[in-house]
């Protein structure tokens, strides 16, 4: 096997091929068509989002977030418009791996140590041995875990396996990391503390990100936008940009982050009307 890429020139040559590293142009969902059971569950989406951004999807119960997740990363095909990764059809982005997931559950088996469930997806890849044990040690070392290298899932808190889910998902250094309500599970004491962890991941990695919440403190934290979804058929609302700098444990108690939220939140009581 060729020498392996560093993590900056794999994503440096994924995001070089567009401008954008999502452009969703027109894209609806339907569900069933034709049936009794037929769900019109998003309609006429437009959205972009540019390399390096932290995008964040809130809105009501069933308005489409994780169906939007879905269509990017072309896990389900959107009925019309387009849905375009790196400069070309998702389920070719999705074919090039050009996207990393994490999920509320982190997903790993337990019957794999933690380095060897960071390994999956190289090896799936063809990655040889040697390459893969020193990404995944790369990995480690950047999620903070070097010393559960050879542990086993259900070893470590709620909390580490999904920073071990995180090292997974950027294992091969994707340009975009999709994560549909990674932290929903956690304690609240927790749940901020893997915020910090993944800003600082998403800061150090440069990765594009796009995140799923039904928390407006925790969308407002993390992002540089946060999207806005109205009910079913869901569609977008409203896009805020959220400029609070270097976020930190004094951020939470910043008069710009109440006004963030207070602003988030008055959008989606709006939608809710």
């Amino acid at each position: 096997m060729s020498e392996v890429p560093s993590m900056d020139e794999a994503m440096s040559a994924a995001q070089g091929a567009s401008s954008l590293v999502i452009d969703i142009r027109g894209a609806t969902k339907v569900f069933n068509p034709g049936k009794s059971n037929q769900v019109e569950a998003l309609d006429e989406i437009d959205l972009s989002v540019g390399p390096g951004e932290f995008i964040t999807l809130i809105g009501p119960s069933g308005c489409g977030k994780s169906t939007l997740l879905r269509l990017v990363a072309s896990l389900i095909p959107p009925s019309t418009g387009t849905v375009q990764v790196n400069g070309k059809p998702a389920e070719q982005a999705r074919l090039d791996r050009d996207y990393g997931m994490a999920f509320q559950t982190a997903g790993l088996f337990d019957w794999r140590t933690v380095t060897k469930n960071i390994e999956l997806p190289l090896e799936l890849m063809g990655w040889s041995r040697g390459a893969r044990r020193r990404r995944a040690a790369e990995m480690l070392e950047m999620v903070k875990l070097s010393e559960f290298a050879s542990h086993h899932p259900s070893e470590l808190s709620g909390g580490m396996q999904q920073r071990v889910a995180i090292a997974r998902a950027l294992s091969f250094s994707p340009s975009l990391l999709l994560m549909d309500e990674p932290f929903g599970a956690l304690d609240e004491m927790t749940r901020e503390h893997m915020q910090d962890e993944l800003l600082r991941i998403w800061e150090e990695t440069e990765t594009t990100v796009v995140f799923v919440t039904h928390s407006i403190p925790e969308a407002v934290y993390l992002s540089t936008q946060v999207v806005v979804m109205s009910p079913r058929p869901g569609g977008i609302a409203s896009i805020i940009d959220v400029d609070l700098g270097d976020r930190n444990a004094s951020t939470r108690d910043d008069p710009a982050f109440f006004t963030k939220v207070t602003e988030v939140r008055t959008a989606l009581r709006k939608v809710e009307e």
